[in-house]
C-alpha cells in the first residue's frame, strides 16, 4: 500500500509542467520531502497596501511665513506650489508649534509637540520628559506604520529629530530616518546647514558633500528625491510611496544663485510697511482671510520703513531680495519634482502635502545680518559690517538673515514671530493636492487644524488603521484627529476643538472658538507676573481685540483649561532659557576630558565633542615633516563663519580663532618648521568668561603666544564640524583655501580639556 501511494504522488507530480506550477497559498506551511519533486513550496507574505492607495509627500518648507507665497498674498513667485493650490485646496486656519523640530514631530506621529518629548529643538533638549528630545516609540511615525502596509518610504532633506549628542557617525541611529521607518535617506542632520558647502548624510552615516562648481543644497535634494522615487517606479510601479521631503529653504543662512537675487532688484524698495497693506489686499482677494480683516499695529521694536536710513533700507531691501530670491529658486525645484511625477503617471495619485514648520523668522533681529550666528550667541550686529557686506549677501561668503521687519510683513495679517505663540509664530500655510481624491480645484477651508491632525487624516484617506502596537510596543492613540471630511465637504465641522500651545516659556490655548495667550518676558524665569491676552478668534481672526478685561470668567476658564493640557502631554516644568541650554546639554552629553581624532575621517560635529568652551585646552599633533616642507590643516573646527584651525602656512605653526567672521585673531611661530618626526601643540588657556590666550609648542618648545580676547560663547554653526588633517567646508581663515589638506604624514591629534566649564551666561 505504501509504494501504491508513492507511486501515485510521483505520477501526479510528473503530471504538473514547471510552467503551470504555482506556489502555495500564504497560509499553506511549505511540505519538505527528500527533493523538490516531493516537495512543495509557500511563501512568506509580502505586505500589501489597499488596492489603488496613493502615494504621500509631505512637502515641508522652513520659516515660511502665513504671507509669503504667492498663492496667500504674496507678491513672491511660487508658480509650482500656487499651481498646487489652484489644484487642489488650501487651508487658512492651520497651525504649528513655532518651531522646527517639535512642528516635525508632531507631523510625523500625529501627537503633540511635548508627548513626543519634543517642547523644543533637539540642540536646546533638557533632561525632562517633554524636552529631552527622544521620542518615544510609543508614537510611531507615519513612515513605520505605513512600510508594514505595503508603501516604500523616503526621507529627503532636514532631519531635526536625532539628539544633538547623536549627529555623528558613531551613532547611535536609533534616532535618524532609518530608525524611524524611512528605507532611505538622503539630506542633512540638524537644525540648518550651508547651503553652498552643506553637511550631508546618506542613510546612516554623514558623508563629503559634492565639491562641484555651482552645487546648492536644494537642487541636490530635488534630485535624490527624484531618484529614489525613479527607482523604484522603474522596478516596482504598482507599489505606492511616502516620502518627507524637507527643504532646507527658506532657512537661513539665505543662499541662493545671484540670478534668483537680481530678479526681485528694488522690487522691495517701498518697504516693509507697503507691503503688508498690499498683501492684505491680494489676500482679501483671494478668499484667504475675511474681508473685515486689519492690520495690526507693527510688532514691537519694529520701525516704520520710512524711519530708517537710506543706508538701512538699501541694506534691508537687499536681504529681501535674497530671500524671495531663495523661495522662488526652490519653488523652480518643487516644480521639477511635479513634473516628473506628472511624466510618469503618478501625479494625480498622490497626497501632495505642502507646510511650513512655523512662521517666518525673528532671528535676524532688527537690522538683519550678514552671520545668523551672531543671533543664536547674542551677540550685537555690526551694521557697518553688514552694509559692506551687501553685495556678498547669499553668496558664499555670507551666511545672512533678513531683519524682523520683513518676517512681520511674512506672517500678514497676524501678530508676532517663530517662537511666538501668537498666530505670527503658528498660523502656516497648508495645502494637500490629490486630483483622485478631491474633486474641488481651488477650494479653501477655514476649519481649525493642526499639523496632529495631519497623519491621521493619511492613514484614513488610505483606510489604513493605526496600528494597537507595532514592533512590540503599545501605540499612544493619536492626539490629533482626522480632517478627511473637509478635504471633501468645506462646510464640515472641524473635530479639533482645543489646542495648547508653549514655546520657550510663551503659552497659549486655544478652545471652541477662543484663545488665550501669555507673553512671557524670555530670560525671567517668573510665569507669575506673564498677563494672559483673550481673543474670540472665531470671529477675531487676527487676533486683534484682546477680550481679557471684559471676560474674566472665560479667561479663567481658558487659563485652567492650559495648565490641565499641560499637565497632561508633558509640558511642565516652563523653562524660558533660550541657547544656554545647548551648552549645558553638551556639558552633560559629552562629559569627558580627552578625545583623539584621526586623518582622513568625516567631520565631528561640535556636539560630539568634549565641551572646551571656557575652559582651558590643548591640541596635540605627531607629524612627520618632509625634506621639502609640508603644509596645510592639522586640525580645524568650524569655518568662515565661527571656529579656529591649527595649521601650518608658510613654514611656520599657526593658529586662528575666527570669532564670527567679525575679528579672526592670529597666533604664529617664531621659529620655522623643523624636518622629519615633531610633536606639536596648541594650549589654550581660559582667562576668564568668553576669552584666553593660545599658545604655539613645537617639541615642548614654546614658540608663539597671543590673546584670544573673544570666544564663541554659546554655540557654533551645525553646518561644520571638526576634522583633523583638514578644513573641509569653508575655510576658518582667508588665508588658505579649503580642504588644505596636511601634505606631510599627520598620525592623530589628541585634545584634552582641563578645569570646570563656566556656565554661558547668555539667553
Amino acid at each position: 500500500m505504501r509504494k501504491l501511494i508513492l507511486l501515485m504522488i510521483v505520477t501526479l507530480l510528473a503530471l504538473i509542467s514547471a510552467d503551470n506550477f504555482k506556489p502555495s497559498s500564504a497560509q499553506d506551511k511549505p511540505i519538505i520531502g527528500r527533493t523538490y519533486k516531493e516537495s512543495k513550496p509557500a511563501w512568506e507574505p509580502q505586505p500589501t497596501a489597499p488596492k489603488g492607495a496613493p502615494n504621500v509627500i509631505y512637502l515641508v518648507l522652513d520659516d515660511v511665513g502665513y504671507a509669503q507665497l504667492g498663492c496667500y498674498g504674496s507678491e513672491i513667485a511660487t508658480p509650482n506650489i500656487d499651481r498646487l493650490a489652484a489644484n487642489g485646496l488650501r487651508y487658512t486656519n492651520f497651525h504649528t508649534t513655532a518651531l522646527c523640530s517639535p512642528s516635525r514631530a508632531a507631523l510625523l506621529t500625529g501627537h503633540n509637540h511635548h508627548s513626543n518629548h519634543f517642547g523644543v529643538i533637539t540642540d536646546t533638549a533638557t533632561g525632562y520628559p517633554g524636552y529631552d528630545g527622544r521620542m518615544p516609540k510609543s508614537h510611531a511615525t507615519l513612515a513605520e506604520i505605513l512600510k508594514p502596509n505595503g508603501y516604500s518610504t523616503y526621507y529627503v532633506g532636514k532631519w531635526h529629530q536625532a539628539s544633538f549628542d547623536e549627529y555623528s557617525n558613531a551613532g547611535p541611529f536609533h534616532q535618524w530616518p532609518l530608525g524611524m521607518g524611512f528605507e532611505r535617506f538622503y539630506g542633512f542632520v540638524g537644525g540648518e546647514t550651508n547651503h553652498w558647502f552643506p553637511r550631508l548624510a546618506s542613510d546612516n552615516q554623514n558623508i563629503e558633500p559634492p565639491l562641484k562648481p555651482g552645487y546648492h543644497l536644494t537642487e541636490d535634494l530635488t534630485d535624490r528625491a527624484i531618484q529614489f522615487i525613479l527607482d523604484q517606479k522603474q522596478v516596482n510601479a504598482d507599489k505606492p510611496f511616502f516620502m518627507n521631503l524637507a527643504y532646507g529653504a527658506t532657512h537661513a543662512p539665505l543662499h541662493v544663485h545671484k540670478k534668483y537675487i537680481e530678479m526681485y532688484k528694488g522690487k522691495f524698495d517701498k518697504g516693509w510697511d507697503k507691503v503688508r497693506e498690499e498683501t492684505l489686499a491680494r489676500q482679501k482677494r483671494l478668499g484667504i482671510v475675511p474681508a473685515n480683516t486689519q492690520l495690526p499695529q507693527r510688532n514691537p521694536g519694529i520701525k516704520s520703513w520710512d524711519e530708517l536710513t537710506a543706508d538701512q533700507r538699501r541694506l534691508y531691501a537687499r536681504l529681501q531680495e535674497v530671500f524671495a530670491g531663495f523661495l522662488t529658486h526652490t519653488d523652480e525645484h518643487i516644480g521639477r519634482l511635479i513634473q516628473m511625477l506628472e511624466e510618469i503617471g503618478q501625479l494625480d495619485n498622490t497626497i501632495f502635502v505642502v507646510v511650513s514648520d512655523n512662521g517666518a523668522s525673528q532671528e535676524g533681529r532688527l537690522t538683519g545680518s550678514f552671520n545668523e550666528m551672531l543671533y543664536f550667541n547674542q551677540i550685537p550686529e555690526d551694521e557697518a559690517l553688514n552694509l559692506k557686506m551687501i553685495d556678498e549677501m547669499g553668496g558664499p561668503m555670507t551666511y545672512p538673515h533678513y531683519p524682523m521687519g520683513w518676517a512681520m510683513a511674512g506672517n500678514t495679517p497676524f501678530r508676532m514671530y517663530k517662537q511666538n505663540t501668537h498666530a505670527g509664530g503658528n498660523t502656516d500655510p497648508f495645502i494637500v493636492h490629490w486630483p483622485k481624491g478631491i474633486k474641488e480645484k481651488g477650494g479653501i477651508r477655514t476649519q481649525y487644524q493642526h499639523l496632529i491632525d495631519v497623519t491621521p487624516t493619511i492613514l484614513e484617506a488610505i483606510d489604513i488603521q493605526q496600528p494597537k502596537t507595532l514592533n512590540g510596543v503599545d501605540q499612544g492613540v493619536f492626539d490629533g484627529t482626522s480632517m478627511l471630511a473637509t478635504l471633501h465637504d468645506a462646510a464640515a465641522k472641524s473635530r479639533h476643538e482645543t489646542q495648547y500651545y508653549e514655546m520657550l516659556g510663551h503659552r497659549a490655548i486655544y478652545h471652541n472658538g477662543w484663545k488665550a495667550i501669555a507673553v512671557h518676558e524670555r530670560g525671567s524665569g517668573d510665569w507669575n507676573n506673564d498677563r494672559w491676552e483673550l481673543y474670540n478668534v472665531a470671529e477675531d481672526f487676527n487676533e486683534l481685540n484682546d477680550l481679557a478685561a471684559k471676560h474674566p470668567d472665560k479667561l479663567r476658564e481658558m487659563v485652567e483649561r492650559w495648565w490641565a493640557e499641560a499637565g497632561k502631554y508633558n509640558v511642565l516644568p516652563l523653562d524660558d532659557r533660550g541657547f544656554i541650554r545647548t551648552a549645558e546639554q553638551v556639558s552633560n552629553n559629552r562629559p569627558l576630558a580627552k578625545a583623539i581624532y584621526y586623518p582622513d575621517s568625516i567631520q565631528i560635529p561640535r556636539s560630539s565633542m568634549p565641551r572646551f568652551q571656557n575652559r582651558s585646552f590643548s591640541l596635540t599633533t605627531e607629524v612627520e615633516i618632509p625634506s621639502g616642507g609640508a603644509e596645510g590643516a592639522l586640525f580645524a573646527l568650524g569655518g568662515r563663519f565661527a571656529g579656529f584651525s591649527f595649521f601650518i602656512q608658510n613654514n611656520r605653526l599657526q593658529f586662528v580663532y575666527n570669532y564670527f567672521g567679525l575679528e579672526r585673531y592670529t597666533v604664529t611661530s617664531t621659529e620655522t618648521m623643523p624636518k622629519g618626526a615633531a610633536k606639536l601643540r596648541m594650549e589654550f588657556t581660559s582667562t576668564g568668561q568668553d576669552k584666553g590666550v593660545a599658545a604655539l609648542f613645537i617639541n615642548d618648545r614654546k614658540v608663539g603666544e597671543g590673546a584670544i580676547p573673544r570666544t564663541v560663547p554659546i554655540v557654533y554653526s551645525t553646518s561644520e564640524g571638526a576634522a583633523a588633517g583638514r578644513d573641509p567646508s569653508t575655510p576658518v581663515t582667508e588665508s588658505y583655501q579649503s580642504p588644505f589638506a596636511f601634505t606631510g604624514k599627520l598620525k592623530k591629534v589628541v585634545m584634552e580639556v582641563k578645569g570646570d566649564a563656566k556656565p554661558a551666561t547668555r539667553q
